[in-house]
């Protein structure tokens, strides 16, 4: 799918696009376009049966399906290249060379296109004889045996819970959230989700709670869901558990579903019941489910689980009702390994030790992992020395997944990677590109998944990189990945993401047998099928021996960190989509403007220090990533680039005149602009696409009059000002007396990031645009002011979507601002998790009870000479969500005994919260 799906449309365009097409191609390529929708179909059902349960001849039709897939876009793109009129920017002086020049193009470009449309004809008649074979085996795509397999998830029903550890803590945790302060007789039904990624226990814990409570109800079920729910089962299955005698022939009858909720519903009138629904994989079945219990069945509890948090959500009417699954502790991640590998837990062989950390650190706490892990490695025929838990560990992540002993692990992990959209799956095995432990920034990631074609929409005026951040938020919602934060090069948070072992474990043995990535790392060559075309592969050792033969057909090329390229001929991977060198010991990169199919060059990291002219060919280019090079100027060829999405600069780079051209520009960042630069700074305003800025106002001539600095300021925000569709805007700067955005300026309302940290103000107080009504959605502020006042922080406080706040008052920094205590309403910072207030005075006591229910972290200032005021409050309880707390204690006027005091009563606070929260005291 990953192969065919970004084909159709580009032999679709070939039909309606402006390209002069031979009569007997255009009839082929129509004919092509028929076949292969039909083989798209063909191949989304065979996707949908799991690879053990395909006929081998079927896989074999799919295999040669992706490989023809890949050739013909392979085909297409070389036309499109040819027919684009970039060419390369060459600017001979005399016309005769000129001409005679324009002259040998042309009739290169004649042979070209005849030589294209002879490889179309030659795959015409390959899609012919393919779409014969697809009606031979199509009947080998029914799903006709899926229930033949034992579903082994049905073993954690039937565990031990002795043999387990860490149960307890959150069994009874989960029993507080579904009875705590609970009268029976008056409360309504009460619904507690479980939510969490395969593996996790949630099974093992709902059974827990379920054994525990369920003799204190009338009646109770234990039912699970599973992928594709025959929902007359389930309710069956329910009655069946609340009355065995009474329901004992009801599989055995016709039932219809509105029968059988009326049944459960009038079963349970008047009872206390306790139900668990085990493993909800959507929604809809939810909704339907959920129609057999009353909301007025007093005192009853629902119990669900599932691996989506969408799922979960719609199963609780608060968020506050759904447990999220933890991993267990390096604790009892330890016991537990200890407990089924020597059958006790007091640990393991002095000698074993070191080596079954590392295990336990690749399990990442997950039990079924820790479980399977340990389980084979309790067979002392197999492993029983040091070397052999070290060849073990090796395995883990790059090839465990071929082991037959943990195949009903990969069987489980393979229920969420069937269950994913087909548009999502190749978005999900890309991630083998990457080493396990990778910190994935998302934006990185999707700029990648739009270069490789993964991301398309049929709306031609719908955003790309919108499309793939929902993929990759899907992927979240699905637990196969987790979202972290890393910080930029400026400080700032960025959203990315890491993958588990386990999951990274099957996605390279699913990349491999599909062909998918070709990975050369340390412990194995991870090469496919030797008779296969490798066509993206991923470099992680630079000790592995690179053989280029047959490998002209890569399309996408990786290296890790600090990896030698020079071995390596990049030029002659005439096909190349993506070439990432992040990181590497590379200088010369003279045959990038060769590469004319590129839609990504990430060069970040690397010693490069000219860009070729010949750049203005790369017609297709989307992404450039130039941050962290040696490049001072960017070629004048550049602006020829009209397709570019996304511009990443180094700080000393110099964007040329004619920046104004790149309209499909959407990111830039992080130019350094000085008053040099009025001109590059107006053209800005024609980039009406742009939705991330990030730039630097720096070097500005010291010398500069009023008039200058206002004219600079006013170049700013008249361009700003055009750009409608900007959602993340940073400006930094070390200039003073530099007006930017003054109160009568109109902020796009989409805007969703304003960071302008400078250790200079642009703003005497809180600009007048920043309010709730024009800026609804921001959710990131970080500002610099002279003053803060009270009303500032008030108006703050009123921005429904504001998580993270940094405010800093440069007014006599070195005591702080005082503020008087604002007066906030319960209902405050509703969305924050963080707020810095730099050398601003206040205390917590200025939220009210109710207000930033989900700050975790706060930093403000605290005068000491404060201690001795009459009923000063540090107390923080009701701050519930706390995690850390900055506070820096200012002596000003105060004396030691004071400074003393302060610091006890700052702690003593911290103390009292049931959190604890980490404390950061400075002096």
């Amino acid at each position: 799918m990953a192969a065919i799906r970004p084909l159709i449309p580009k032999l679709g365009e070939l039909l309606v696009g402006e390209f002069t097409l031979e009569k007997r191609v255009k009839k082929g390529v129509e004919s092509l376009v028929r076949e292969m929708t039909l083989m798209q179909a063909a191949l989304r059902k065979v996707g949908k049966v799991p690879a053990d349960q395909l006929d081998e001849g079927t896989k074999i039709w799919a295999g040669m399906v992706r490989e023809l897939s890949y050739q013909m876009e392979d085909i297409v793109d070389s036309f499109m290249v040819c027919v684009e009129d970039g060419g390369k920017p060459a600017n001979p002086k005399n016309r005769v060379k000129k001409l005679l020049k324009k002259t040998k193009r042309l009739f290169k470009k004649g042979k070209d296109l005849h030589r294209i449309s002879d490889a179309l004809e030659e795959v015409f008649v390959q899609a012919r004889q393919l779409g014969e074979l697809r009606q031979r085996y199509e009947q080998e795509t029914r799903d006709s045996d899926a229930g033949a397999s034992v579903d082994p998830r049905v073993m954690a029903l039937y565990t031990d819970v002795t043999k387990l550890v860490g149960v307890e803590e959150p069994r009874d945790k989960l029993i507080d959230m579904l009875i705590e302060g609970d009268d029976w007789s008056k409360h309504p039904l009460k619904t507690v989700s479980i939510v969490g990624f395969g593996g996790m226990g949630k099974t093992t814990l709902a059974k827990a709670v379920y054994d525990k409570l369920k003799v204190q109800f009338d009646c109770g079920a234990f039912v699970s869901v599973s992928q594709n729910p025959d929902i007359k089962k389930v309710f069956k299955n329910i009655l069946y558990e609340f009355d065995k005698c009474k329901y004992a022939h009801i599989h055995n009858t016709e039932w219809q579903e509105r029968h059988l909720i009326d049944e459960i519903i009038e079963f349970l009138n008047d009872k206390r019941y306790l139900i668990v629904i085990d493993d909800i994989w959507n929604e809809k079945s939810w909704e339907l489910i959920k129609c057999a219990f009353s909301k007025k069945s007093h005192g009853s509890k629902l119990i669900t689980t599932t691996r989506i948090v969408s799922v979960s959500e719609a199963c609780c009417s608060s968020s506050d009702d759904i447990y999220r699954m933890k991993p267990l502790s390096n604790d009892l991640s330890r016991r537990l390994f200890c407990k089924r590998v020597f059958s006790h837990e007091e640990g393991c062989p002095k000698e074993l030790v070191q080596v079954s950390e590392d295990i336990l650190k690749k399990c990442g706490g997950i039990p079924l992992a820790i479980i399977t892990i340990s389980s084979l490695m309790a067979n002392k025929h197999r492993i029983n020395t040091k070397e052999q838990w070290y060849a073990l560990l090796n395995s883990i992540g790059r090839g465990l997944a071929e082991d037959r002993s943990v195949e009903e692990m990969k069987k489980i992990l393979l229920f969420s990677y069937y269950d994913l959209p087909s548009y999502l799956r190749p978005c999900l095995l890309y991630l083998s590109i990457f080493p396990e432990d990778s910190h994935i920034l998302r934006d990185k990631l999707i700029w990648k998944w739009i270069a490789e074609g993964f991301v398309y929409s049929e709306n031609q005026e719908s955003s790309l990189y919108e499309l793939g951040k929902s993929y990759f938020n899907e992927l979240v919602n699905r637990s196969m990945i987790s979202p972290i934060d890393i910080e930029d090069n400026w400080g700032e948070k960025e959203e990315a993401c890491s993958v588990h072992d386990m999951v990274l474990d099957l996605i390279c043995s699913i990349s491999s047998e599909e062909n998918f990535v070709t990975i050369l790392d340390c412990t194995k060559i991870k090469m496919s099928n030797s008779q296969s075309k490798v066509r993206r592969l991923s470099i992680q050792n630079s000790k592995v021996d690179v053989e280029t033969t047959g490998m002209a057909q890569v399309r996408s090329l990786f290296w890790t960190n600090n990896i030698a390229v020079k071995k390596l001929d990049i030029s002659r991977f005439q096909l190349l989509r993506v070439l990432d060198l992040e990181g590497c010991d590379v200088s010369d990169i003279e045959y990038v403007g060769n590469l004319l199919h590129l839609r990504y060059l990430g060069l970040k990291g690397t010693d490069v220090q000219d860009l070729p002219m010949e750049i203005g060919s790369l017609q297709f280019l989307l992404t450039l990533d130039l941050r962290s090079t040696w490049i001072t100027e960017l070629p004048s060829s550049i602006v020829q680039l009209r397709h570019l999405m996304c511009l990443y600069i180094a700080n000393e780079t110099k964007l040329p005149p004619g920046i104004c051209n790149l309209t499909s520009l959407e990111v830039l960042g992080e130019p350094v602009l000085s008053d040099k630069d009025v001109n590059v700074v107006k053209e800005l305003g024609h980039l009406t696409k742009l939705r991330v800025l990030r730039f630097g106002l720096q070097d500005l001539n010291e010398s500069l009059d009023k008039a200058s600095l206002e004219s600079l300021g006013k170049a700013v925000e008249e361009s700003l000002g055009k750009l409608c569709q900007l959602d993340s805007l940073y400006i930094v700067s070390d200039a003073e007396h530099l007006n930017l955005m003054s109160d009568s300026w109109v902020p796009p309302v989409q805007l969703r990031r304003l960071l302008i940290p400078s250790m200079s103000s642009f703003f005497q107080t809180l600009p007048a645009w920043i309010n709730p009504s024009s800026l609804p959605l921001l959710a990131y502020l970080s500002l610099t002011v002279d003053e803060v006042r009270s009303e500032d922080i008030r108006l703050l406080g009123m921005m429904p979507a504001l998580c993270s706040l940094m405010l800093l008052c440069l007014a006599d920094s070195s005591r702080g601002n005082v503020v008087e205590v604002p007066v906030l309403s319960s209902g405050a910072f509703p969305c924050a998790t963080e707020c810095y207030f730099v050398c601003i005075d206040v205390v917590p006591s200025m939220f009210p009870r109710g207000a930033a229910p989900r700050l975790k972290r706060l930093s403000f200032t605290f005068p000491a000479k404060w201690i001795s005021h009459e009923n000063i409050d540090l107390g923080m309880r009701h701050l519930p969500s706390l995690e850390e707390v900055e506070v820096s204690v200012v002596k000003e006027e105060a004396s030691d005994w004071e400074v003393d005091e302060a610091k006890a009563a700052v702690r003593a606070a911290v103390e009292d919260h049931p959190n604890r929260p980490v404390l950061d005291l400075r002096y």
